[in-house]
C-alpha cells in the first residue's frame, strides 16, 4: 500500500485530530502518501438545533462512512465520545489511540478569574448539564453548539459564564491555557470513550501499518464503557456517563445515568445513579454489561 486516505471531518479540532494519525503513518511509513480528505458532515451543518432533534451523534460520522464504503477514503478518524454505540457493518473500529486527558474542563471568559453564576454555563450535553445541576444548584445551563473556536467566541463576548468543554480538545488545539479548571472524574464522570480516537476503516485493513499509534488499555477502556452506555440503552438524549480505570490487569468502571432530557436538569440531577464494577481488563465489555444489568440502573 502506497498511500493512506484518512477520512475527518473539517473542524479545526477534527483535522489536528487526524493530523496526529498523519504524521505517525509517514514517520512509521516515510515511503507512504498519507492525505486528509476533509469534509463537513450534517451535524457540523446543523446548528441551531439539539443533536437528537435532528438524527443523534450518527450525524458526525454518516458522510465519512459513506467515503469508506465509496473507496474515497481508507481510514476515518473520529473522536470515539462522537460515534454512535453501534459499528456500521463491514467497516469495524480498528483500534483506538492512547487516552488524551479525560475529564471536562471548566473554561472562563478571557480575563475572568471565578465561574459568574448569574450568567449561563454553555453545554449541549444532557450529561454535562445534570452534573453541573449537581454540583452548583441553580446554576442556568445553556445550549451551545458549533466548533470549540466559535464557542469560545461566544464565550468571551459574553454570551456565557463559563463553558464546559472536554479537556482533550483543548489540549490537542493547543488551548489548554483557556482550561480555568478540570473538574475530577468524581465531580464530573466523562462521556464514554471522553479523549480517545477512533480509527474506522474497512474489514481486511492491514492493520499492522497502525502499529505504534493504536493503544491496548485504550481498547480495554473503550470496550467497557460503549458496552456499559450500550447495556442500559441511553441515546444522544440521555445523561449518561462511563469512565473505565486500568491498574495492571484489573479495570475499575464507573457507570452514571440520570434518565433523558425530558426532565429539567435539576430534577435528573436528584435522580443521579452511580455505581461501579471490576474485574480484569481482558473481560471489559462483559464488566460493563455487569454494570448496566445492575439494579441501580435497571430503574432507568
Amino acid at each position: 500500500m502506497d498511500r493512506i486516505r484518512i477520512g475527518t471531518r473539517d473542524s479545526q479540532l477534527a483535522v489536528a485530530q487526524a493530523e496526529l494519525l498523519k504524521k505517525h503513518l509517514e514517520s512509521r511509513h516515510p515511503h507512504m502518501e498519507v492525505l486528509l480528505v476533509k469534509m463537513k458532515t450534517k451535524g457540523d451543518r446543523i446548528l441551531d438545533r439539539r443533536l437528537d432533534e435532528i438524527g443523534g451523534k450518527g450525524l458526525f460520522v454518516r458522510e465519512l462512512d459513506l467515503a469508506l464504503q465509496e473507496g474515497r477514503t481508507d481510514l476515518s478518524v473520529h473522536s470515539l465520545k462522537d460515534m454512535p454505540m453501534e459499528e456500521p457493518a463491514g467497516y469495524p473500529i480498528l483500534g483506538f489511540s492512547r487516552r488524551e486527558l479525560p475529564q471536562d474542563a471548566l473554561v472562563l471568559p478571557q480575563g475572568s478569574t471565578y465561574l459568574d453564576l448569574g450568567r449561563p454555563v454553555g453545554t449541549s450535553s444532557p450529561r454535562r448539564s445534570v452534573q453541573l445541576a449537581a454540583l452548583y444548584p441553580g446554576c442556568q445551563v445553556k445550549p451551545v453548539r458549533g466548533n470549540i473556536l466559535t464557542r469560545l467566541r461566544k464565550l468571551d463576548s459574553g454570551e456565557y459564564g463559563a463553558l464546559v468543554l472536554a479537556a482533550a480538545g483543548l489540549a490537542r488545539l493547543g488551548l489548554g491555557h483557556r482550561i480555568h479548571r478540570l473538574f475530577s472524574v468524581s465531580e464530573m464522570i466523562p462521556a464514554a470513550g471522553q479523549g480517545i480516537l477512533a480509527i474506522q476503516g474497512r474489514e481486511g485493513f492491514d492493520k499492522s501499518l497502525l502499529e505504534g499509534f493504536l493503544d491496548e488499555d485504550a481498547r480495554w477502556q473503550a470496550l467497557a464503557e460503549r458496552s456499559f452506555i450500550r447495556g442500559i440503552g441511553a441515546g444522544c438524549s440521555s445523561a449518561a456517563a462511563a469512565y473505565a480505570v486500568i491498574s495492571g490487569d484489573e479495570l475499575l468502571l464507573t457507570g452514571m445515568s440520570a434518565g433523558n432530557s425530558s426532565k429539567s436538569a435539576e430534577a435528573e440531577a436528584a435522580g443521579i445513579r452511580t455505581a461501579s464494577a471490576s474485574g480484569k481488563k481482558w473481560d471489559a465489555e462483559q464488566i460493563g454489561m455487569q454494570l448496566a444489568e445492575q439494579k441501580s440502573f435497571s430503574q432507568n
